[in-house]
């Protein structure tokens, strides 16, 4: 049983140690202050022990990296272990000083738990402890896409309008006319001149981005837990306009509701809304063949207007791969079998209002080639000391059209930035995670297929797995929505759609 894993001096101070049984923090700091002393003996071995426990080490410049084990603990794979210990520390640490595994501690920690667990060791490698560690959320990403593009929007539409209140305060001084009011905050209106050039000179500088100062901290008392004390004057202020006979229609939820519809996501939604969202997880081989690939899909409904409650919709599966289809319980399996229509079993109930209601999910699981959407090619080769590298890109699914695509490749560490040869697209070096993320923003039928050759010291191996990563506003199998009707008179209604397909987990072994 491995009992702690420890960075120490050379004096034998810790500092860093992970217990893996339950020991007190005197009866650790008393081991290793014993472990140089034990050294002193002038044998070569990477271990010594004691009457009661093992110590494995390695010396790493002025610091050993330790493990302290019971004596009828496995030597061999404590030294296994105790030199995937030693390759994680270069992994968050820069330089193997004290000062530095200490900013650390809590990294080496996290690492330190994924390769042992309640005193035995773990099956895993330097890739999957970067990868557990790392704990990347896909959903996260998406959200920060989404988020940024409607800033981008919102910025745009805002120097839109600056472009035209400007243009319309010179057609305005051309005809010699009053120029028109720019709306301030309340019911007053700025007329045109130079203020009304110095308020649109302002909206348009704000686009430019600006390093904020980082603010001094203050040397009096501290006044950050004073929380409204902005708002009271703001209210004050409002107060007295209003004594004094201001009309002042201005308030905050107001100004918040603006700014969220400036902010909205840009999609149509109607009254009848549905989502169509599928998400694949494929694992292949780096040599060909496909190990497993699983999709998931779903419908899900939304419905903010009562009229539109009784309903029925039309769905095309032109799907010729087998998916296996399945609806809600409370659906009428019978009506959607024969006629590919998704309406409720009692058709006088009517669909929930205002909440997401998952109506069918299908599923796809395979192992036939034939079905990978994109496939990716690896090939390392080693050339003397270092490895050249070559890895393509094919777009199986012609249909298809895959947006900011990422294909990471882990590279190894300590070697320095990869040498790139050719590429199509672009490249971003991550030294910190030892990664190289290829970004192509599109892959259509138009541009299906790409490369990218680059060479770096390592070995084969060290360059898998390859990950990829994309986001799609189509979907891989073909079941669509082509009409909604109502339950009564079978009348058309207006719907919209928004259809998102996404990876779960795609990688190349």
């Amino acid at each position: 049983v491995l009992l702690a894993a420890a960075v120490c001096t050379k004096a034998g101070k810790a500092i860093v140690s992970r217990q893996f049984v339950e020991m007190t923090r005197t009866r650790i700091e008393g081991l290793l202050a014993a472990f140089p002393k034990l050294m002193n003996t002038g044998k070569q071995h990477t271990f010594v022990e004691t009457e009661s426990v093992r110590y494995v080490y390695q010396p790493m410049e002025k610091l050993y990296m330790v493990l302290i084990t019971t004596k009828n603990s496995n030597i061999l794979e404590d030294l296994e272990t105790l030199r995937l210990f030693s390759r994680v520390i270069p992994e968050y640490c820069r330089a193997l000083e004290e000062n530095e595994i200490s900013e650390h501690c809590f990294d080496l920690i996290f690492a330190f738990d994924e390769i042992v667990a309640l005193g035995y060791r773990e099956n895993v490698n330097l890739a999957q402890i970067r990868t557990f560690t790392e704990m990347d959320s896909h959903e996260e990403k998406v959200f920060r896409a989404v988020r940024e593009t409607q800033e981008r929007e919102a910025k745009a539409e805002m120097r839109r309008k600056a472009k035209e209140l400007q243009q319309a305060r010179r057609d305005a001084e051309r005809q010699g006319k009053k120029a028109p009011g720019f709306g301030g905050f309340g019911s007053s209106a700025v007329s045109g001149g130079p203020t009304a050039a110095m308020i649109t000179e302002t909206i348009i500088e704000t686009e430019k981005p600006k390093v904020a100062p980082s603010p001094a901290r203050p040397s009096g008392p501290s006044k950050a837990l004073k929380l409204g004390a902005k708002g009271k004057e703001v209210d004050n202020f409002v107060d007295k306009l209003k004594s004094e006979g201001e009309n002042i229609m201005t308030s905050v939820s107001k100004r918040s509701m603006e700014a969220a519809k400036v902010l909205a996501p840009p999609i149509n939604m109607e009254s009848v809304h549905m989502k169509i969202e599928e998400k694949i997880s494929l694992t292949c081989g780096r040599d060909g063949g496909l190990q497993n690939m699983e999709l998931h899909g779903m419908i899900v409904l939304h419905i903010s207007d009562e009229k539109f409650a009784r309903i029925r919709l039309h769905v095309e599966n032109e799907d010729k791969r087998g998916v296996q289809l399945q609806t809600h319980p409370n659906v009428d399996k019978k009506l959607f079998t024969a006629e590919s229509q998704i309406g409720l079993k009692n058709p006088e109930k009517s669909f929930p209002l205002n909440s997401d209601v998952g109506v069918l999910k299908w599923r796809l699981q395979t192992t036939e080639e034939s079905f990978i959407p994109l496939t990716i090619n690896c090939w390392p080769s080693e050339s003397g000391n270092s490895c050249d590298v070559n890895i393509e890109y094919e777009l199986q699914e012609e249909s298809l059209e895959l947006n900011d695509v990422i294909i990471t490749i882990p590279l190894p560490s300590g070697v320095g930035a990869p040498v790139i040869g050719e590429i199509d697209g672009e490249y971003r070096h991550d030294s910190r995670r030892n990664l190289l993320e290829w970004c192509l923003p599109v892959i259509d039928a138009k541009n299906k297929s790409g490369s990218l050759e680059f060479s770096i010291a390592g070995q084969p191996n060290d360059f898998f797995p390859v990950q990829v990563s994309f986001i799609s506003k189509k979907n891989y199998c073909n079941i669509q929505v082509t009409k909604v009707t109502q339950v009564e008179g079978n009348s058309p209604v207006r719907f919209s759609t928004e259809t998102t397909f996404l990876v779960d987990k795609y990688e190349i072994l």
